[in-house]
Parts: structure tokens; C-alpha cells; sequence
């Protein structure tokens, strides 16, 4: 009977030592896991730093890499139409709220900026068709390197510079991109400059028609802009 007692005595004694270890055993698993997410979210926090500074301008020579054609491949839509039918306004109060002019102003900046009689663009491996309202022509592009803006505050933009080897007449001789990127990736939306001289292209700085993915409806384009 004492050796049934005594068994039973050393069980519990087991038991409660058990229950005593197991909490701290959880804190100490809660406060790794802490620290690892910690160090997780500091690790993104200065990569997401380095792409924002790029996307607002901010970058070494040395950073720029040549990028393809297939990073802009994809059917494309101009913002200009919902900057016209009021789509956009919202974008336009939310930069009013962060920035130094009126929602009306800042319309009209971008009225200037979006302007396009190019409604959709579908870019292939070595291929861009450009479409208006009427029609549509189609041009054959290779890369022709790209080009470093500085611009009157003191940020850089980076153009990149395809050079047409065949096509449409009504092609343009060149196109340059330019989507806050500096190497190669996929593109998200891009500011596009064309003509028939390379030198002119790069000095236009007020009309930069912008393009975003042409699956993405209005309020989704409203949402990407005010993600930025």
C-alpha cells in the first residue's frame, strides 16, 4: 500500500514539474519567434528603402542594368480616358492632401502628362502594336540602350530605348521606356515617349503617356496609384 502511495506521490510530483516547464518552454518559443519576425520584418523593411528610393529617383550609375523588351511584354491601357471621365479623381484629391497643389491643379499637371491618342499597346518578345480609335500599326523593336535624365530637384529617371528594325511605317523609329525601374524585372505600369528622333524623344519632359495593364479596371488603376 506505501509503495502504491509512494508511486502515486512521485506521478504527481512528475506531473506538476511537467506543468511548470511547459509555460516557460512557451514563452521562450514565443520570444525566439518574436525575434526571428522582428529580424524578418527589418530584413524587408530595408529592401522595400532601396526599391523606394529607386522608384523616386535615387541611385547609383553602377545599379542600372540593360533590360528586354519582355519585361514591358503584355497588352497595355492608357490612363488618360479615366483621367477625362473623372475616374481618377480620387488620385488626384489624395496627392492634393499630401502635396502642394489643389486636386484641380494636380488634374490638370496630369491632363498635360497622360495625353495620348494611343488608347492600347500590345508588346511581344520583339514587337509593339500600337492602337488608336481608328486604327492599329505594328513595328519590330531591338534595344538600343537607354539614357540618364536628371531632373531640376535633383532625382534621376532612366530611359530605356528600343530602336525599330522593321514594321508599319506609321511605327515609330524609336520607343523609351521609363517605370522607376533601373534593371531587369517585370513592369507594373510604365510612362512611354516615342518619335523619330532619338535625341528629341529625351528632351520631352511634360507629356509622358502612362500605360497600366489593360485586365485592371478603373478603381483597381485608382487603388495601384494611391499604393505609391
Amino acid at each position: 500500500m506505501q509503495s502504491r502511495f509512494g508511486r502515486l506521490a512521485s506521478a504527481c510530483a512528475l506531473l506538476a514539474s511537467f506543468l511548470m516547464a511547459a509555460p516557460a518552454q512557451a514563452q521562450e518559443a514565443k520570444a525566439t519567434a518574436t525575434k526571428h519576425d522582428h529580424s524578418h520584418a527589418h530584413s524587408h523593411d530595408h529592401s522595400n528603402d532601396a526599391e523606394q528610393q529607386i522608384y523616386k529617383g535615387y541611385f547609383e550609375d553602377s545599379q542600372i542594368q540593360p533590360r528586354l523588351l519582355t519585361d514591358w511584354q503584355g497588352e497595355w491601357q492608357s490612363v488618360y480616358p479615366y483621367l477625362q471621365d473623372g475616374t481618377l479623381d480620387p488620385v488626384m484629391a489624395h496627392k492634393a492632401e499630401h502635396g502642394s497643389k489643389s486636386a484641380e491643379e494636380y488634374k490638370a499637371y496630369y491632363e498635360a502628362g497622360y495625353r495620348a491618342d494611343v488608347d492600347r499597346i500590345v508588346i511581344g518578345a520583339d514587337s509593339v502594336t500600337f492602337q488608336t480609335e481608328t486604327r492599329a500599326f505594328e513595328g519590330q523593336y531591338a534595344a538600343d540602350g537607354f539614357e540618364i535624365l536628371t531632373y531640376e530637384k535633383g532625382n534621376r529617371g532612366v530611359r530605356f530605348i528600343f530602336k525599330k528594325t522593321a514594321g508599319d511605317d506609321k511605327a515609330p523609329a524609336f520607343i523609351q521606356f521609363s517605370d522607376h525601374r533601373i534593371a531587369p524585372s517585370k513592369s507594373d505600369h510604365y510612362h512611354l515617349y516615342w518619335g523619330d528622333d532619338r535625341k528629341e524623344i529625351l528632351k520631352e519632359l511634360t507629356n509622358w503617356p502612362t500605360y497600366y495593364p489593360a485586365a485592371l479596371s478603373g478603381d483597381e488603376i485608382v487603388h495601384e496609384m494611391m499604393a505609391h
